[in-house]
């Protein structure tokens, strides 16, 4: 992703050129607050902290945010699961898309078949449901504020099948598993990049 082609303006253009939906690019955004955020805290797992890996932690930061910012950039016009991601997949390899980035948007649809066998693939699928209702938590706030989402009213709102419907439950409980931490471990994380990022996503 050196060569400039393929970073974030990019993807945020290819994004908003597909997705004209408000609430579908704020989506976009609060995965990428949350992915982007377990990025940094690999690449300092990794050691890419130190000043000789910059460049290198830069471009590992890079695929983990405009894999957040694609993930979804055909629902709008691909809703059904016949069609997405498979045709966003199939548009980002026709662009040069790197095949990692591909890879894990494909792996986040259960029913694509692609495993996730990569740390970016594992929290792409961590994150999505989950900041999607972590957004719903936010807006019946009166202040629609994600600085006063808490995990245990989260956790209480997962049991409740009536609201945010749309949010598959199993999905955000799979998905930590899968990236070895504890639930609420990986809600508090997510709760807090979103936090930074509270303005971008009008929470």
């Amino acid at each position: 992703m050196s060569d400039g082609n393929y970073g974030r303006a990019q993807a945020w253009q290819l994004l908003t050129e597909w997705t004209a939906s408000e609430s579908l690019r704020k989506h976009a955004l609060a995965v990428e607050a949350c992915v982007t955020a377990c990025g940094e805290a690999e690449a300092d797992r990794l050691g890419l902290s130190a000043p000789d890996r910059a460049q290198d932690r830069a471009e590992m930061i890079e695929i983990y945010s405009t894999t957040a910012l694609l993930h979804d950039f055909d629902y709008e016009r691909h809703p059904t699961a016949n069609e997405h991601p498979f045709v966003g997949v199939r548009e980002l390899e026709r662009l040069g898309w790197p095949l990692a980035l591909r890879t894990a948007i494909l792996g986040h649809a259960q029913y694509s078949g692609v495993p996730r066998d990569t740390h970016l693939a594992k929290v792409l699928f961590a994150c999505d449901e989950l900041a999607g209702f972590l957004t719903a938590c936010a807006l019946v706030k009166p202040s629609k504020a994600i600085a006063e989402v808490e995990v245990r009213s989260v956790r209480k709102k997962m049991k409740d099948k009536a609201f945010a419907r749309g949010v598959n439950r199993e999905d955000v409980i799979q998905g930590a598993a899968e990236l070895g931490v504890e639930l609420d471990a990986h809600i508090a994380f997510c709760i807090e990049a979103m936090k930074k990022r509270a303005a971008e996503l009008g929470l």
